[in-house]
């Protein structure tokens, strides 16, 4: 690689969607180049922490590492909980996405969603640990506005749109018009709360004590909504320590039990979307009757609930695309896009 090579490379900018569950980062020009966990390893040598691992290699440790390492999720419901280590995990996201930069590239311009209910605070301690991880100018955008762009909504025409993003640590409801945020609401629910339901689940019935991953895992092989006719027939190994006796222990969930544990945190942001739709201005609500509701992140994939949305509102739904990618795929489109840079806010 030459030397013109390796400035362009590293001098681009980026868009980066710091989820509670998965850090996406978008590099203007090139697209989507990372998706991992925002999980960081840290061990601990003489009362002096340091990074062992972030992301996938982080992820793989998790409930599984000896007392001197700790595996550490630095954002709890879309905000930073850990600003030390976020802005390491920041920073490994940022070299690795840019290749590492040279002495001759500037620091990149870096777009950051953030949820629509962030507070002030919040959203400084956002942006203070992206410029602290080595960004130059440092942009914030709401989580929905980033992902009704990203799922190709016509956010700056006059029709209003009702976007739906669940993440792991928070819902956000959009309601778009002319390239602003009409009305958002955002509720501290989504994957992480259904993961936490079904460990709760497990122990209470079985009495077996599951890990974060394996909750995580149960949700994602027969994760449901709702009941269906197949339901029952579907099942999922989970494997355990079974608390009474202390030892190793593995049961079978069926799909319709996973949804029986699924169903307050489904409750919450259905209550979130129908709360939204109440506030929305008539003429606005008129066109999201003829639109729908659009819904991304990864919470959307669970299977049904598209279908328990769209009783409990009477709307149509439609299921992005590439819903896991679409917040950081309309952040990266402010980038490559200057007449998008209007839906961008400072704090």
């Amino acid at each position: 690689m030459g030397f013109s090579s390796i400035f362009n490379f590293a001098s681009r900018d980026i868009a980066i969607d710091l989820g509670t569950a998965n850090t996406v980062v978008y590099v203007k020009g090139r697209g989507i180049v990372i998706n991992e966990p925002s999980v960081v390893a840290m061990e601990f040598h003489n009362g002096v922490r340091k990074v062992r691992a972030v992301g996938d290699d982080a992820k793989l440790m998790m409930g599984k590492t000896p007392e001197n390492i700790k595996t550490i999720r630095p954002l709890r419901s879309g905000v930073i909980a850990d600003l030390e280590v976020a802005e390491q995990m920041i920073k490994h996201f940022i070299s690795k996405a840019t290749g590492g930069g040279s002495r001759f590239s500037g620091a990149p311009e870096v777009v950051i969603c953030v949820p629509s209910g962030a507070t002030s605070v919040e959203r400084r301690a956002i942006r203070d640990a992206v410029s602290n991880a080595g960004a130059g100018k440092v942009s914030l955008i709401d989580e929905p506005m980033a992902a009704a762009i990203g799922a190709g909504l016509k956010v700056r025409e006059p029709i209003g749109s009702m976007v739906v993003d669940i993440g792991g640590g928070t819902t956000e409801v959009g309601v778009i018009s002319l390239a602003g945020l009409a009305y958002c609401e955002s509720a501290r629910v989504g994957g992480d709360k259904m993961d936490e339901a079904i460990s709760s689940y497990v122990r209470r019935n079985y009495n077996l004590l599951i890990g974060e991953g394996t909750a995580e895992r149960v949700k994602i092989e027969v994760g449901a909504a709702q009941h269906t006719a197949e339901s029952e027939g579907i099942t999922a190994v989970v494997r355990g320590r079974d608390v009474a006796r202390g030892v190793p222990s593995e049961i079978q969930l069926t799909q319709a039990q996973v949804a029986d544990a699924v169903v307050e945190p489904v409750g919450r942001i259905v209550h979130v979307v129908r709360s939204a739709l109440e506030h929305t201005q008539p003429e606005i609500a008129a066109d999201v009757i003829d639109e729908g509701i659009t819904m991304t992140g990864g919470g959307s994939l669970l299977r049904g609930i598209a279908d328990v949305i769209a009783h409990e509102t009477g709307l149509p739904i439609r299921v992005a695309d590439d819903p896991l990618n679409c917040v950081a795929l309309g952040a990266g489109q402010t980038l490559e896009d200057a007449s998008y840079r209007g839906a961008l806010v400072s704090v």
